[in-house]
């Protein structure tokens, strides 16, 4: 699979996909306009190994609703990032059975490397 979760509206999102300068044949999704499914976030765990992987903490509403002041359970994080695509670590590259999360430039290195290899 070729696929990135992003948002169109995050200028991190939009600097990283065209340092990434991705394929044609990568599928995009825009997860404002285009929601997760449970189908998709379930496929990204298996390959994370856990929905905290996946999980934002530096969304706004992660300190707005006190969450940084509880202990949140794996189905915690599913369930929240299933209700508000902000508390999805973004973006999110799917390639060829390979998972990258996140805006780091080690992450960004990583996945670049392994479109472009």
């Amino acid at each position: 699979m070729r696929k990135i979760y992003h948002l169109s509206t995050c200028d991190t999102c939009q600097r990283i996909i065209k340092e990434l300068e991705l394929p044609t044949s990568f599928e995009r999704q825009d997860i404002k306009t285009d929601a997760l499914t449970a189908t998709q976030i379930e496929s990204m765990k298996e390959l994370t190994g856990s929905y905290e992987a996946l999980f934002s903490k530096r969304a706004r509403l992660f300190r707005q609703q006190g969450l940084h002041e509880k202990k949140l359970s794996e189905a915690d994080f599913k369930e929240l990032i299933l209700q508000h695509y902000t508390f999805l670590k973004r973006p999110v590259v799917l390639f060829e059975g390979q998972i990258f999360v996140g805006n780091s430039k080690k992450v960004v290195a990583a996945a670049k490397a392994a479109i472009h290899s």
